[in-house]
């Protein structure tokens, strides 16, 4: 059965798209209410705990909840009282200072219920922190949809805003979770009740100018190349001179750095002793506990890598190795085994051990595939050829990590993740899923380049072509998820959107040219490694930005893994003058303010993005929509007066399972059977809610409660923000029809040349495709 949903959230567009409201004479707001401003705060019967008022940009006034003298999670609130719609959709925004860092966390609250989740939920917090200045000199807002049960009947509403230290996303107790409050809120400016999803702020409101010519950076400067070289080799000594057996991240170091004439390593025998040495230990301590993920405890993440680095130290270091193999050693149990006998053994279980647990997410299996699998294999096979799989059985998880080939699963006996026979780690565009379009998981331009490195015969030999090619698609992919913007230090810079991101929750974006700078790499490696003119005139724009070296010894400062970091700078020098020394490329990101207007859609993840001239829109259309059909969409509006972030209904085509899910009282996690537990009795304003579950594809069947990439996945969406329609097609055998406003006097396609298109017409969009109108006038 075939259904068009309004999700719990209510009708949001068909007003719209009926005709009877117009772009340019939006609705005004239902109420708004400005902080720090006492007739304003005693007409909403305004009621403060621990708070006060300031003065802040532009002189505007402001109220922020403050941490209490001896600090806990929580803290400061404020209530008041505002006016709702009690038939249509309601939204609530709030008005927040681009200029200020804080990562305290605000939490919506109606009538007593929690609005949204505090992370990753489908709806987010009213504040969820910054890091860095996410919009200087302007105002940025958030909205939020009210759930239709909670509003229906209502004229008036009690809201709630209640503050709360930040949160740490990896803790794994509350107290490493959820953080004390120790420093006042965010300034909270205004805030608004109305029923447009596209919040237009009033024209009397002041707003700020973005600046009309950002400088480039100044320093850091090359000196940084030389900051790397000490720091490597400054590493390299400590383990050449170690007295105790290096760890197989270690040996990686020395292995890798042993062809590079900078470094201390570069050819020097002691560093293949102390290679000998720590395979020695690996295997001792393979032999005394082999439960993979415990065998090398200072292997980040083991369950992923396992123990196949020592596999890639074998394989790049064979020549030199080869005359150790035969050497006898301790066994374990009071015997003798040869070195080869010993390494093959560790690496085969490795190798069998990682094929029964691949990792489902894009990134996961990523690393999964290459190290505990391909690297492991790469190592039998120059230990016992009769014991490794041949080239073609191994690089096919390979081809299937990358999205080159469809995703098998786990070997048969191993965990299953039952997403059927033809599930693709890629979208056909080049996004990695998971579920649908997300930020900074999914920048994995690197882990590609390591698989494609990864597939050369030898360090100074081409990789594998059919990877190098996905490599460059994937990397063009993510090219529009950049768009410019203003680093802390007031210099223009390009940064990734993770705002509309699934597995995101970061204000500003973090910086990203043509590749996103990790621990593992340079954001020269891509183009380092295809030479791809497009590529290469990316990464030029980056040094011509100077945020190039920025970027560096921003990586450089990470403490948590430290020598990962290090190894991830090994290749930074060379790559570094091999981009200086290419010819220059007139390329550049394509969301850049000197760049002519430009629309990139992926209908797999559900995902748009324009760039219309001085405007930049983000849309996920398809936004965690874990457990069934949510007709939720994620929108970023990026403008040069001020910024928007919402969450706004659509409407969504899709198949019916005829199954449902029900919320349950979650109102921490919006997955993951909610979190933890907070030591207060909240009530989510969603309990009890439910929502449909789509149909799978053959041979699969949904569960209730158990996240699926298929439970809400629709077949087409229709979002309507402000004076542009958006109709998306995910299917791959489908046609739909979008409805052009019948009260538009002219509309035009963006990205086609299709203009003055007639009102109340409509347009096929076919299969994988999406359509974006702009609505330029209006009857």
């Amino acid at each position: 059965m075939t259904r068009v949903l309004f999700w719990m959230f209510g009708v949001v567009g068909l007003s719209l798209l009926a005709g009877t409201r117009s772009t340019f004479a939006q609705p005004a707001a239902l109420d708004v209410m400005t902080f720090g401003l006492g007739g304003s705060e005693a007409a909403h019967a305004l009621i403060a705990d621990h708070s006060d008022t300031v003065k802040g940009t532009l002189g505007e006034p402001a109220r922020r909840l403050l941490a209490l003298e001896t600090p806990k999670w929580n803290s400061g609130s404020v209530s008041f009282v505002m006016k709702i719609d009690p038939e249509n959709q309601n939204y609530f925004t709030a008005r927040f200072s681009g200029d200020e860092v804080n990562e305290n966390r605000l939490t919506l609250y109606a009538d007593g219920k929690q609005v949204g989740w505090r992370h990753l939920g489908e709806v987010d917090q009213l504040d969820f922190g910054t890091v860095a200045p996410a919009y200087p000199g302007r105002f940025y807002y958030n909205t939020s949809p009210l759930p239709l049960a909670i509003t229906r009947g209502k004229t008036k509403m009690k809201f709630e805003i209640r503050s709360s230290g930040l949160i740490w996303p990896y803790g794994t107790n509350f107290d490493q979770y959820q953080k004390l409050m120790t420093k006042p809120s965010r300034g909270i400016y205004r805030v608004y009740t109305h029923t447009d999803g596209c919040f237009v702020p009033p024209s009397d409101e002041m707003q700020g100018a973005a600046p009309s010519d950002l400088p480039v950076r100044k320093s850091p400067g090359p000196e940084v190349l030389e900051q790397i070289k000490a720091r490597v080799n400054a590493e390299i000594e400590a383990r050449l001179d170690s007295k105790q057996a290096i760890s197989q991240m270690q040996m990686q170091l020395l292995a890798k750095a042993y062809d590079m004439k900078w470094t201390q390593a570069y050819q020097n025998p002691k560093a293949i002793q102390q290679i000998i040495k720590g395979l020695d230990a690996l295997f001792d301590g393979y032999r005394r506990n082999p439960h993979l993920a415990e065998a090398e405890p200072s292997t980040w993440n083991p369950d992923w890598f396992g123990l196949g680095i020592c596999g890639e130290v074998i394989a790049l270091r064979q020549v030199q190795l080869n005359p150790c193999f035969d050497g006898q050693i301790d066994d374990g149990a009071g015997g003798k085994i040869t070195r080869r006998a010993g390494l093959t053994e560790m690496l085969v279980a490795c190798r069998d051990w990682h094929r029964q647990h691949r990792r489902q997410y894009t990134n996961q299996t990523m690393l999964n595939d290459l190290n505990g699998i391909y690297f492991a294999n790469r190592g039998v096979e120059v230990l016992d050829p009769s014991k490794a799989l041949s080239e073609p059985e191994a690089r096919r998880y390979l081809y299937e990590s990358v999205g080159l080939e469809p995703w098998r699963d786990s070997d048969p006996g191993g965990n299953r993740w039952n997403v059927g026979p033809n599930y693709m780690q890629l979208t056909e565009k080049g996004l990695s899923k998971e579920l649908g379009y997300v930020g900074t998981y999914g920048e994995v331009i690197d882990l590609v380049a390591a698989i494609y490195d990864g597939t050369r015969p030898a360090p100074s030999q081409p990789g594998d072509e059919k990877i190098r090619t996905q490599l460059v698609k994937v990397a063009m992919a993510r090219a529009a998820m950049r768009f410019p913007a203003i680093d802390s230090d007031g210099n223009r810079v390009m940064q990734l959107e993770q705002i509309i991101g699934w597995r995101d929750l970061h204000y500003p974006g973090e910086m990203a040219y043509g590749q996103r700078p990790t621990r593992d790499a340079s954001a020269l490696q891509a183009a380092a490694y295809t030479l791809d003119p497009r590529l290469v005139g990316y990464a030029q724009q980056m040094i011509a930005d100077n945020q190039f070296f920025a970027s560096e010894v921003h990586a450089m400062e990470d403490r948590a893994q430290p020598l990962r970091t290090t190894i991830g700078r090994l290749e930074t020098p060379d790559q570094y003058e091999l981009m200086m020394s290419q010819p220059q490329s007139s390329d550049r990101l394509p969301m850049s303010a000197d760049q002519k207007d430009f629309v990139f859609t992926d209908e797999t993840d559900g995902v748009v993005a324009f760039k219309h001239g001085n405007e930049i829109l983000y849309a996920s259309l398809y936004w965690r929509a874990r457990f069934g059909i949510n007709n939720l969409a994620r929108v970023h509006y990026i403008t040069p007066r001020f910024d928007r972030i919402a969450v706004v209904s659509e409407s969504t085509i899709f198949q019916s399972s005829g199954k449902e899910f029900t919320w349950p009282n979650w109102t921490n996690y919006g997955f993951g059977n909610g979190g933890f537990k907070y030591p207060v009795d909240l009530e989510s304003a969603y309990t009890g809610q439910k929502v449909p579950i789509a149909k799978f594809p053959d041979g699969l069947s949904p569960i209730p409660g158990h996240e699926s990439p298929y439970n809400g996945r629709g077949d087409f969406y229709t979002l309507r923000y402000g004076r542009f329609v958006i109709g998306l097609n995910m299917t791959h055998d489908k046609t739909f029809e979008l409805k052009i406003p019948d009260n538009a006097k002219s509309a035009a396609e963006l990205g086609s040349h299709s203009k003055d298109l007639v009102a109340g017409a409509t347009m096929k969009v076919r299969p994988l495709s999406t359509v974006i109108l702009e609505i330029n006038s209006v009857q």
